[in-house]
């Protein structure tokens, strides 16, 4: 039987479009692809014979192609033309291979064409283990959209299973390279129940190594001639490779039967055994081994390994606690085997928003993938995962910080923004979170458990701005000030003040008022032009100027909003305390309707000098616009381009009379 230039019922071309532009990443996942179709060949011929072999080898063919012989239950006839003639359509042979059956990873027709977005021809030779004397079937597909299908002579020794040959096309040939395939297999395949393994070069894994570094039935790789075993965690680069007489050519019709070549070797990258679930002599050896799993795989040495574990989802895992404080923006992202092949190292959506203090490493039998492969699909099952996931990842937090320990202190130093996103949503954390967490305060950083044991209560500002205008303030009082103005903060106060036990509340224009001692009327009297004249020089800038006294001395003056200022200066105070200026003072009345208020510091030496200068003066202004840039500075707020021209003003106005003689009441002299 042989079929020539039979076309394939889809548009080919179209089918590969979509398969590199919208559906896979990039075109490394067609070896993923191809390890997929050969592991689900072999669990489909466990299901004959449980103890067949479980091979699969890689290795370099032709000019610059790939061969990939798997020890799978093979393919008939019938088989190989409904499969791979018809693209997308369920089959009985679906239903043998995988699709809806929980032990099978893929589809075969579409993992097989995947080949093509590296590859124009892909060749495959197939031989059945359902019927031993049917022949071999060997079909070649073009990415023009027509395949060939004939059949081959079989002998009674030839061995069971199906050989994917591909060439690259051209621009794709760095693809098919045997340190790319290593890197390929190693990420998607080194956790596979099966023995995968790429064959190298002898001579590019012997450089540098002396005979005595190499343990018997072992060749290290370059640079790593100290590890010794050969299974332990071959994605750290540092795991062995069976040398070509450890796999004979074994014969017996139902093995794999590959030639050996004495200037090549053969690298295993797949342990079979999930890290997490390994046989540790100890805790500590535990530890020390998931840590070198999660260095090579992502990248860091983790602070703590918690162990996840969702049997309704067939789930293991270990989720690592990032060793340095990262911001919630950079998200989370996670290692996803499903029944141990790489689904993706950056699969999102796994645990809660909270928890992005975790990078995890999972394998799940029971979650299904999107249609890329590259992200698990939203179903109920993942539903239910998450839920349980972020139960056992908040466990971990609420036994941490209940245990006064070095890893507590470290953790709640590190990520005390993970522990107060968690806290905002879970009052059980909330009331832990309250005992531990660091806060800004005008003594120092402490705790707010600290705070209302020592002070009675906890007062706290709701911005950074505020804080940073009344902290210097609330010091000189002896006021210990809570800074609520960073992510949470104000949120948590917010619900813990609604707690048994707490007394918590926001800073009120009480507070500020207590310590803005009005000046007396006299005073007032004497710098009644100044105040005025300050008023007309802040209208634009909606601010009034205001005097009172307050510690410390040093602050000359800071910008409140008028709500939060306490009394303002009006002229009725000083009327009703000196009737016989009444008639003089209703001229001068400067209190206005401004959104804030700059209030200066009347024990400040440089505010009092500023106040006897003549206003007419330039050195007046200028004071004034000196003293209103510091306070902008001092409340945090960004210098706009007014505030930059005034600050430019007042300095040359002060350069110009430091420079040459001047009188600072009179005109300057050139």
């Amino acid at each position: 039987m042989e079929e020539v230039g039979s076309t394939f019922q889809v548009d080919l071309r179209g089918i590969v479009d979509l398969l590199a532009r919208h559906l896979y990443s990039g075109p490394n996942v067609y070896l993923r692809e191809l390890l997929q179709n050969g592991v689900d060949a072999i669990t489909a011929r466990r299901g004959l014979e449980p103890n067949c072999p479980d091979q699969i080898r890689i290795r370099p063919w032709g000019e610059g192609g790939l061969e990939v012989t798997d020890s799978g239950i093979g393919l008939t006839t019938d088989e190989a033309r409904e499969l791979l003639a018809t693209v997308g359509r369920s089959s009985k042979r679906d239903l043998d291979l995988g699709v809806g059956r929980e032990e099978f990873l893929g589809q075969f027709g579409i993992g097989l064409l995947s080949a093509f977005m590296v590859a124009d021809t892909i060749e495959l030779v197939s031989r059945s283990a359902r019927d031993l004397n049917a022949p071999a079937v060997k079909w070649t597909g073009h990415d023009d959209g027509h395949y060939d299908l004939s059949e081959l002579p079989r002998e009674p020794g030839d061995p069971v299973g199906s050989i994917v040959r591909i060439l690259p096309r051209i621009g794709m040939e760095q693809w098919l390279t045997i340190d790319m395939v290593v890197s390929l297999a190693v990420d998607f395949g080194s956790l596979l129940p099966v023995d995968v393994q790429v064959e190298v070069p002898l001579a590019d894994a012997l450089t540098g190594q002396s005979d005595s570094d190499v343990p018997p039935g072992q060749v290290p790789l370059p640079g790593m001639p100290d590890v010794p075993e050969v299974d332990e965690f071959p994605d750290l680069g540092k795991s062995g490779v069976a040398v070509d007489e450890l796999l004979p050519n074994v014969g017996g019709g139902t093995q794999l039967s590959l030639p050996g070549d004495k200037d090549t070797i053969w690298r295993r990258v797949s342990i079979g055994t999930l890290p997490w679930l390994k046989t540790y002599p100890h805790d500590v050896a535990r530890k020390e081994g998931l840590s070198r799993f999660c260095e090579t795989t992502m990248g860091f040495t983790p602070m703590a390994v918690i162990d996840l574990s969702v049997p309704v989802a067939g789930l293991s895992g270990v989720a690592f606690v990032i060793p340095d404080a990262i911001p919630p923006s950079a998200g989370g992202y996670h290692r996803v085997y499903l029944k141990q092949m790489l689904l993706g190292s950056r699969v999102t959506g796994l645990v809660p928003d909270w928890a992005f203090f975790v990078r995890c490493t999972i394998n799940a039998t029971g979650l299904a993938p999107t249609a890329s492969r590259e992200q698990l699909y939203a179903d109920d099952t993942l539903l239910a995962t998450q839920e349980a996931l972020a139960a056992q990842l908040k466990q971990w937090v609420v036994d941490t910080l209940s245990a006064e320990s070095q890893l507590s202190k470290e953790f709640v130093h590190t990520h005390h923004l993970a522990l107060r996103s968690l806290a905002a949503s879970d009052e059980e954390v909330l009331d832990l979170a309250a005992e531990v967490l660091p806060y800004e305060t005008t003594d120092g950083i402490r705790t707010l458990r600290d705070i209302q044991d020592s002070q009675g209560e906890v007062v706290y500002t709701e911005s950074l701005e505020e804080y940073r205008r009344v902290g210097m303030v609330a010091r000189g009082q002896g006021i210990v000030l809570v800074n609520a103005g960073y992510v949470y903060d104000g949120e948590l106060l917010t619900k813990l003040a609604d707690r048994p036990g707490w007394k918590i509340r926001p800073l009120s224009t009480d507070d500020i008022a207590q310590v803005l001692t009005p000046v007396e009327p006299t005073r007032e009297l004497e710098i009644l032009d100044q105040l005025a004249a300050a008023t007309e020089l802040l209208e634009d800038l909606d601010i009034a100027p205001v005097v009172r006294t307050f510690e410390p001395h040093g602050l000359p003056a800071m910008i409140l909003d008028s709500a939060n200022s306490g009394p303002s200066f009006a002229m009725d105070d000083i009327m009703d305390a000196a009737d016989i200026w009444s008639e003089v003072l209703e001229d001068f009345d400067i209190s206005e309707d401004r959104s804030r208020q700059i209030i200066f510091n009347d024990t400040n030496m440089t505010v009092q000098r500023w106040l006897a200068l003549d206003p007419k003066t330039p050195f007046f202004k200028a004071g004034l616009e000196s003293m209103y840039v510091s306070a902008v500075l001092l409340s945090g707020e960004p210098l706009h381009a007014r505030e930059a021209k005034m600050m430019n003003d007042s300095l040359e106005t002060f350069l110009s009379w430091g420079l040459p003689a001047g009188d600072i009441n009179g005109t300057l002299d050139s």
